[in-house]
């Protein structure tokens, strides 16, 4: 189901003027960010990385496609998954953190989802993404996204630009500080 905000996906902003937003805010907050991103597969990052200054601001990133891709890019281990499952706001909410942490970043994003165009191994339909925004002092947000469409590479920018346009939405919120 999509947030009410969201009602015509077509309506949301190309990815390199999200990624613009974005940077310039973390530019003149003097904060950072770490990406985790698994069926967008690296465009926030790209995107984040295309705008001069990107230095600044971006401290790295991780395409976390599989359990080993998680193993060996988060060190997670099965006590920290214990019943958790990809393509969940849990989930979501739980690399945002880690990446964030990793990096000792003041922000950390994540997406998980089925970009299609078959569903995930979890039983997940496709266009089904759980995206979230870990901020400093415990702020977390998440969302949990069905676009309804089985095409893969216009899964990937929509489910890109959804969490770039949340994370836009907490740093609006959070003013300076990293509170919303």
């Amino acid at each position: 189901m999509l947030p009410p905000d969201l009602t015509d996906l077509t309506q949301l902003e190309p990815l390199s003027v999200l990624a613009a937003r974005v940077g310039a805010t973390l530019r003149e907050r003097r904060q950072t960010v770490a990406v985790a991103e698994s069926s967008a597969g690296g465009l926030v990052s790209a995107a984040l990385l295309a705008v001069p200054g990107a230095s600044a601001y971006f401290l790295g990133g991780a395409v976390i496609y599989s359990r080993r891709a998680g193993k060996a890019l988060l060190g997670l281990t099965p006590e920290d998954m214990g019943d958790m499952r990809g393509e969940t706001e849990p989930y979501a909410r739980f690399i945002s953190g880690r990446i964030r942490d990793a990096h000792r970043a003041k922000w950390g994003i994540c997406e998980s989802g089925a970009a299609g165009p078959s569903g995930s191994p979890y039983g997940d339909a496709p266009g089904h993404v759980c995206i979230a925004v870990t901020g400093a002092d415990g702020l977390v947000v998440s969302r949990t996204i069905e676009t309804g469409a089985t095409d893969r590479p216009w899964n990937m920018d929509v489910f890109a630009r959804l969490l770039l346009k949340l994370f836009e939405e907490t740093l609006q919120a959070s003013g300076n500080g990293g509170e919303a």
